[in-house]
């Protein structure tokens, strides 16, 4: 399967930062794996427009569940595919704890980025009190149930799992939980779609670094990353991407 690195710029990014994606381009023009930048809102069309001529492809963060109406502030996914974005991240447990997103939410705006046309990467993961409890496949189950919809296949969806206690902590799961994760979560995609369940990609996002990426690429049912702050620097990312080639 071919192995997909998602960077997520979170609420970073100025004009002078689409230098990084030029210089990203320079960097990994022999990988041999997808590449998605996800930029803020702002920086999506000038990205698209950067990204012209290359392997990249350009993302958004987050839409609204509407196609359109008096929602002031809010970007629709069908707005986004008009910039030229081509893949979108949902559920990002970031958005699930301060936006008070829930699995329902999350549904309803995977159902509106396939409505556009957009290959949706959705978050799931847990929290470190859940995983402390036990819980964490338990609520990785919850939450992929709940936020993927039955109508979707392979080519327009992708699974991130994030476990919130990874993310930007410099603390990363042993390969043995990881592994244990992404095996629950492909079973759940089986169980829901059949053989094409076996072709949804299953990314880990949390701490994801040029140090670590090899092994964890090379962990079963791992099929590519979702990286945040590695990501903002073009030498730092393409490391990670090298590293899936």
């Amino acid at each position: 399967m071919r192995k997909l690195i998602a960077g997520n710029w979170k609420m970073n990014g100025l004009v002078s930062s689409l230098a990084e994606i030029e210089a990203l381009k320079g960097l990994t023009g022999s990988a041999a794996c997808d590449i998605v930048v996800c930029p803020p809102f702002t920086l999506i069309d000038r990205a698209v427009r950067q990204a012209v001529g290359s392997p990249l492809s350009v993302g958004a963060q987050d839409c609204h569940a509407q196609a359109n109406g008096a929602f002031t502030g809010d970007v629709s996914a069908e707005m986004l595919a008009d910039s030229g974005a081509r893949y979108i991240i949902l559920g990002h447990s970031e958005r699930r704890v301060s936006h008070g997103e829930d699995d329902e939410i999350v549904l309803a705006k995977v159902r509106a980025a396939h409505r556009a046309g957009l290959t949706t990467i959705v978050c799931i993961g847990e929290t470190r009190h859940e995983r402390d409890e036990g819980r964490a496949i338990e609520v990785v189950n919850e939450q992929l149930a709940g936020s993927v919809p039955g109508e979707t296949d392979s080519r327009n969806l992708v699974i991130a799992y994030e476990p919130v206690w990874a993310i930007g902590t410099g603390l990363v799961p042993t390969h043995e939980q990881i592994e244990e994760v992404h095996a629950t979560i492909r079973k759940g995609l089986e169980q829901r779609f059949g053989h094409d369940g076996r072709a949804v990609r299953i990314l880990y996002g949390g701490s994801v670094k040029g140090v670590n990426a090899a092994a964890i690429f090379g962990l079963r049912n791992v099929d590519g990353a979702l990286v945040g702050g590695a990501s903002l620097n073009a030498s730092d990312f393409a490391e990670i991407v090298l590293a899936a080639t």
